[in-house]
């Protein structure tokens, strides 16, 4: 096996790999008599059968075992005799092969750059602390309240309005004839709910118990059923009751109902998770004003076929991998010009960041220890209620996947080393003021493809 570097470029280094046909022989032949021990053949004994009828049956089924193998040792060793660090998998393309004779390949090798960690101990950052208020709380219980409301009949004769709820039988047709599902019996529909057709609960605002109305409707263009699309219907409404809904009081009933001794309790279990929210944001905030400060003191040149990698899960969370049709979206005309621009600028100071983040990590041996990978296995799992075993067993049979969930967790850990170095001062802000702050530091397109 001959390895000659052809080019050295940047970060970018190329070989030419050679191995004469008596070498691929070779190692075939290695291969052959190692299948030897272990293959069954009639009139032979295991280990005993004659090269040449090894070679008739399997020699082409071990060859391209053999090159792959070849393959993936020529790439250790121009990796290691040349101290190389790669960025990705070498790119392999063969130049020549011929059955019976030799193999030339070329292999391509974008290597990590070489970084210098900026000293960390001048960095100075402001960390914005919010409190939820009496009024924020207030307000959280009150939305609490609202999505428990009941209804009770309305004995007293009004007119309906919008959010009450009304029990009526329907009947529908089109051009006169009955239609099958727009008939039906005793049916609670809360007026403002959008439930129905466009306009049909708007025409029994104002009805009362006893009323019959008559309600025009015209199905949408792009309506579920094809016969209804564009069609016009009437429906004959009888209104037999009036439901008022009804937000239950804030007391220790109702907390009962949900599960906590009194409000007390429940006010407090709805402070903490407030607080939980907005240490979230805050901490996002306060790691972006790192990164930001990152990304200006190191300027390096990053490896292109990492920033085409991240480029392209970027347009792969803009616009996803498939389109309407179920098939499969190459992703090439995914925004404007200037919006791939900008999703390439992205690309580049995620992959630079994420590199300045190892180098940091690697230099003070931080690691992923298996609690920490455990724990964001069972954070995974409760982002799926219901479906807790099945994502454990995914992740217990792919370890792939689980080394996925690592990358995340080592940032963070890192990120937290390096804010215990540098110098960070707390200041207290409402809610309004960390949101605003949240909202200033994301990029221009933060609804499609989010700065690290």
């Amino acid at each position: 096996m001959q390895i000659t570097q052809t080019k050295q470029e940047a970060l970018l280094r190329e070989f030419t790999v050679t191995l004469t046909a008596q070498e691929i022989d070779e190692k075939i032949n290695e291969r052959l008599i190692e299948l030897g021990k272990t293959v069954k053949m009639p009139g032979f004994r295991p280990g005993k059968i004659p090269l040449p009828l090894l070679k008739s049956k399997y020699g082409k089924s071990v060859m391209g075992e053999v090159l792959e193998l070849a393959v993936n040792d020529s790439t250790l060793k121009a990796i290691n005799e040349n101290n190389l660090r790669p960025a990705m998998r070498p790119k392999i393309e063969v130049k020549t092969f011929d059955e019976g004779k030799g193999l030339e390949y070329t292999m391509a090798i974008e290597i990590l750059p070489e970084i210098t960690v900026q000293p960390l101990d001048g960095i100075k950052l402001e960390k914005l602390i919010a409190k939820p208020s009496d009024k924020e709380v207030d307000e959280a219980l009150q939305r609490i309240a609202d999505s428990n409301k009941t209804s009770e009949k309305v004995d007293e004769v009004r007119a309906a309005k919008t959010g009450d709820i009304l029990v009526i039988d329907f009947d529908g047709t089109v051009d006169g004839k009955p239609f099958p599902g727009m008939k039906g019996d005793d049916f609670p529909l809360e007026l403002g709910s959008k439930s129905f057709i466009d306009t049909f609960e708007d025409q029994l605002v104002g009805a009362k118990v006893g009323d019959k109305r008559t309600v025009s409707v015209t199905f949408p263009k792009d309506y579920g059923h094809d016969a209804l699309q564009g069609v016009s219907a009437v429906f004959e409404v009888n209104v037999k009751e009036l439901r008022g809904q009804v937000v239950p009081k804030l007391d220790d009933a109702f907390a009962a109902l949900l599960g906590m001794e009194t409000l007390a309790q429940l006010k407090e279990e709805v402070v903490k998770q407030m607080q939980r929210e907005y240490d979230q944001v805050s901490r996002m905030t306060l790691k972006r004003a790192l990164l930001d400060v990152l990304d200006e003191k190191h300027d390096f040149t990053v490896p292109a076929g990492m920033v085409d990698a991240e480029f392209e899960g970027i347009l792969h969370q803009v616009q996803g991998p498939h389109d309407h049709s179920g098939e499969h979206h190459s992703h090439d005309d995914v925004g404007t010009p200037e919006e791939r621009e900008e999703y390439k600028e992205i690309a580049e100071r995620r992959v630079k960041l994420g590199l300045v983040l190892a180098e940091i990590g690697r230099a003070n041996k931080i690691e992923v220890t298996m609690p920490e990978l455990q724990q964001a296995v069972i954070n995974e799992a409760r982002r799926y209620p219901g479906q807790e075993k099945q994502v454990f067993e995914f992740y217990q049979k792919n370890p792939q996947a689980l080394e996925s969930l690592k990358a995340p967790v080592y940032e963070e850990k890192v990120v937290d080393f390096i804010l215990g170095q540098v110098k960070v001062d707390s200041k207290d802000v409402s809610i309004e003021e960390l949101t605003k702050a949240a909202e200033q530091e994301a990029p221009k397109k933060t609804k499609k493809a989010a700065k690290k």
